[in-house]
């Protein structure tokens, strides 16, 4: 069984996938060791390890290189955000993303660089093209923007939300992410309207696993959470003890 078939298939509404997400080989390592089933990147993450801000500012080759890491130093299935693509044609992004040995990869549907929303018949086009050139070797996660973006109302954010997705899935995405959404009732609503996958991002914990659980999610990630946490740990903690001559292990 390919790591992308194993990925695909942990993607089980009501009994969702959860994927700690990773910025470096180390750290995903940690989170196979602990018992995950599947470990997820974040592109603000990474993008802040090579030395960038996120929206596609880190050089593709790096990005690419960096998810190649990550993906030869556990075993279990990586899955990798991969912004919108870095630009790259759809047959020349699934032949070096392939090439890092990763599963998966989300593409959003909003310009990183603006933060516009792209025109849906065109991602769904894209998102066609990159499922034609990937065949089954990749679990293509379609990120939905508009919650994020605050575009429109919040009923027309919702209407969008579904159309797109539906889009999406038809166009052969085996997952669809509207990231941003943190109210449970309207977790559900998509779960049930959307025929396929949801992922939901566990954000600060306002809500458990069990609760995205009970709507439907098939998929809970945590973006760049991780990393801003034991940073934060760092910057606030550790290093002011340091600096005021206390040990910086116990505070």
């Amino acid at each position: 069984m390919s790591l992308a078939t194993t990925l695909r298939d942990l993607h089980v509404p009501g009994t969702p996938l959860v994927v700690p997400n990773a910025w470096d080989a180390a750290s995903a390592r940690l989170i196979e060791e602990a018992g995950f089933g599947a470990v997820a990147t974040s592109s603000n993450a990474t993008a802040a390890v090579l030395g960038y801000d996120d929206g596609e500012h880190a050089p593709v080759v790096d990005v690419l290189a960096g998810a190649a890491r990550i993906a030869r130093s556990v075993s279990v299935p990586v899955t990798v955000d991969f912004e919108r693509g870095y630009r790259l044609k759809p047959g020349e992004l699934v032949e070096r993303f392939v090439a890092t040995g990763a599963a998966g990869l989300n593409l959003e549907d909003s310009d990183p660089a603006t933060g516009t929303m792209v025109d849906p018949g065109e991602q769904a086009d894209f998102l066609a093209s990159v499922r034609a050139a990937a065949g089954d070797a990749l679990v293509i996660n379609a990120r939905i923007d508009v919650f994020l973006r605050k575009a429109g109302t919040a009923e027309e954010q919702l209407r969008t939300a579904i159309d797109r997705g539906t889009k999406y899935l038809a166009a052969g995405a085996d997952c669809v992410y509207p990231i941003g959404v943190v109210d449970l009732d309207l977790i559900g609503t998509l779960s049930t309207q959307l025929e396929g996958p949801v992922n939901v991002v566990y954000g600060q914990g306002a809500h458990s696993i069990a609760d995205y659980a009970a709507r439907g999610a098939a998929r809970v990630s945590f973006g760049p959470m991780f990393q801003r946490h034991l940073y934060g740990v760092f910057a606030a903690s550790v290093l002011p003890a340091l600096q005021a001559g206390r040990n910086p292990f116990t505070g």
